[in-house]
């Protein structure tokens, strides 16, 4: 039981910080785990013969309990994280209750129980029981929400301790799935897998538990944080090879180039991942191929009332990921400020080859090449959820609007709606043809936004340049389709500040607040301006 006095006192930044320790914890065996698989690697490279197998089997053995070890602390620290993220809900649960109070002629005492106000004169008595009665009810609530938060957390670290008493058992899996496997499918088999299969694919095959959709949020997140250390390490040796053995010339230059701003990317991930000043981030996804490709979440999508899902444009990659992550970051400390009794994840999906120059943004193909990838994405979010469905939302910005168009004309899109920021067109001229009910499709365009007066007359040899760049409104016609802001697409048009292309996410822009209304649903959706 969770007292009223007790909810008030809560401070759900002393569980971050808790959370914030363990995972300390994890990052440093995790760095001892990876140092082992370099010594066995090292082994298997300079000693051969049954001797050099029976070291490699021993250093395998060394390093199993702690791989299990670590995934214990992200989960410990991700059960901790998930508690302060209830508290925050529940008290702004509580906190509405209050606030509703006083206009009511409420009074509230110290241990949350509500009267009518006797000092207010010229009320309806019965009135004001009711409304007391209301008032009590919230409060009930909330310290319902508290409760059912604190007994959930206390059976999961209860379960996490009787595993560690046991030595985290593993044995194989009985049966497995291919990548790609449809996401329920995915969802069916690993809830049906004994706890020990469980963590030993998360301890031995982390790569695969990873990247499957349909797999719950937390055991990806394991999963893929277990991997990052090696992955910067595979990238250091990989330049510190490339420099020893590479000619000089302008491939060796943006080989070394390529590979620094991978390694800069995993370190702004590593420092989203380890920030607990907010909701805790989730690593659904990470590839160092070609430009690097990145899956992340603010707030767990599985246990969210809303999951807004962020899918960027020309020249996102792995190396210049910060903006991204600052955008997806403003997208749920948004929704959260405007509604903080409901919890809202926003994620960030670059699982696609976007463009890096305008010679291959003027091509569909690469929307096209994501669209599996994106619907499958979308579909294993529903399928993971826990509780009743969320409100689900796409959102792309400039190339990416193109893709969250494409994906859901071609391949559809688990989502309730659709969100167009900067779109250069989206490969459809009617929102109808998005597969979406009528009024859940939105679009913005800052009117200083340049990919407004992109026509298709571009896609002709260039002697038309001057007259585009001073058009002096926009092209009802863009590169990929009719302008979705134009009032004959049929979407919902919201309006912000003349930010440019990429100012839709600065603190104060009304596109930002209206994002983030889309994003909490129906209630909110009235509000946008």
């Amino acid at each position: 039981m969770v007292t009223y006095a007790q909810l008030w006192q809560a401070d759900p930044g002393v569980w971050r910080a808790a959370g914030a320790a363990w995972n300390r914890l994890a990052t440093g065996v995790g760095q001892r785990a990876a140092e082992l698989g370099g010594v066995a690697a090292r082994v298997a490279d300079g000693w051969q013969g049954a001797a050099g197998s029976a070291a490699r089997d021993h250093v395998g053995a060394l390093r199993e309990p702690l791989d299990a070890a670590r995934l214990a602390f992200v989960e410990t620290d991700q059960v901790l994280s998930g508690f302060a993220s209830a508290l925050v809900r529940a008290r702004g649960l509580l906190a509405a209750a209050v606030a509703a109070a006083a206009p009511a002629h409420v009074e509230i005492d110290r241990s949350g129980r509500t009267a009518p106000d006797v000092t207010v004169t010229g009320i309806d008595r019965a009135a004001a029981l009711a409304a007391a009665d209301r008032v009590g009810t919230a409060i009930g609530a909330a310290l319902d929400a508290a409760a059912a938060a604190d007994r959930a957390t206390a059976e999961h670290l209860a379960r996490l301790g009787a595993a560690a008493a046991a030595g985290w058992p593993t044995a194989p899996p009985p049966t497995r799935l291919p990548v790609g496997a449809p996401p329920v499918a995915v969802r069916h088999w690993w809830a049906g897998l004994p706890e020990a299969s469980r963590r030993w694919l998360l301890v031995h095959e982390p790569a695969y538990v990873g990247r499957l959709d349909g797999i719950p949020v937390a055991a990806r997140d394991q999963a893929n944080r277990s991997m990052l250390a090696e992955q910067r390490a595979a990238l250091m040796r990989e330049r510190a090879a490339a420099v020893r053995t590479a000619m000089p010339g302008h491939g060796a230059v943006a080989a070394s180039i390529r590979l620094v701003g991978l390694m800069s990317g995993i370190d702004a991930v590593n420092a989203h991942l380890s920030t607990h000043s907010g909701e805790r981030a989730y690593l659904l996804g990470l590839s160092t191929a070609g430009d690097g490709r990145l899956v992340l979440a603010v707030g767990d999508p599985d246990g969210a009332d809303n999951v807004l899902t962020y899918v960027p444009g020309m020249t996102a990659d792995l190396g210049a990921i910060r903006d991204d992550l600052g955008r997806t970051e403003a997208l749920a400390a948004r929704a959260a400020s405007l509604d903080p009794a409901q919890r809202t994840s926003a994620v960030l999906w670059l699982d696609y080859d976007a463009p890096s120059f305008l010679d291959e943004a003027m091509f569909a193909s690469r929307a096209h090449e994501a669209g599996p990838a994106l619907h499958r994405f979308a579909e294993g979010l529903r399928a993971t959820h826990e509780g009743p469905p969320a409100q689900q939302v796409v959102l792309g910005h400039s190339y990416g609007a193109l893709t969250v168009g494409t994906t859901a004309r071609e391949q559809g899109l688990a989502a309730d709606d659709l969100v167009f920021v900067g779109a250069p067109g989206v490969g459809a001229d009617r929102a109808s043809a998005l597969g979406l009910p009528p009024g859940h499709v939105w679009s913005s365009t800052a009117a200083n936004d340049p990919i407004a007066y992109l026509a298709p007359g571009w896609k002709e040899p260039f002697a038309n340049v001057r007259d585009h760049l001073f058009q002096i409104h926009p092209h009802e016609h863009l590169w990929f389709g009719r302008n979705p802001t134009d009032p004959d697409f049929g979407a919902h048009v919201f309006t912000g500040a003349a930010g440019g292309h990429s100012g839709y996410w600065r603190a104060g822009n009304d596109a930002l607040d209206d994002m983030a209304r889309i994003a909490l649903g129906p209630e909110h959706q009235g509000e946008v301006r």
